[in-house]
């Protein structure tokens, strides 16, 4: 079963149990996917559904810290559920050393020396690492890595 057809059957499934707060994330999530098919004019495969639920983390986390910058903790609460119920979609990520030897593995593959590889290195890491690690931490980690 695609990952966009368990996140339709899970709507359905949300619907009969009138679980009004799941029910309204999903359905944003099943809008962003269909916006982006409708904008690209192609059905999305798993990969891409990926990267959509992964631009939906992303602003959730953003919207989560500006809310808690402003005292807002009951809309941080809302975007917490929402983060929990994408995350649901989510294939399991690598662990901190799963994502390490790769990373060094590219270093190697690549021939990166300094920060000005960064670039060069992120392309490599990229296609390997979407939806199974946070792009953002592998950066940090690249470029700690890069820096010695």
């Amino acid at each position: 079963m695609s990952l966009k057809a368990q996140i339709n059957d899970d709507m359905k499934a949300a619907m009969r149990a009138k679980e009004t707060a799941r029910l309204s994330a999903i359905r944003l999530l099943l809008a962003a996917i269909k916006q982006k098919e409708v904008d690209e004019r192609i059905e999305l495969d798993d990969a891409a559904v990926i990267a959509v639920l992964d631009k939906m983390l992303k602003q959730r986390r953003d919207s989560v810290a500006q809310y808690e910058g402003a005292q807002r903790f009951d809309l941080a609460s809302a975007e917490r559920f929402e983060i929990d119920v994408l995350n649901a979609y989510k294939p399991a990520g690598l662990d901190a050393g799963q994502i390490a030897a790769i990373v060094d593995e590219a270093i190697k593959s690549t021939g990166a020396a300094s920060a000005a590889d960064m670039g060069k290195l992120m392309a490599v890491l990229k296609p390997q690492l979407a939806g199974k690690a946070d792009m953002a931490e592998v950066s940090k980690l690249v470029k700690s890595r890069l820096a010695n």
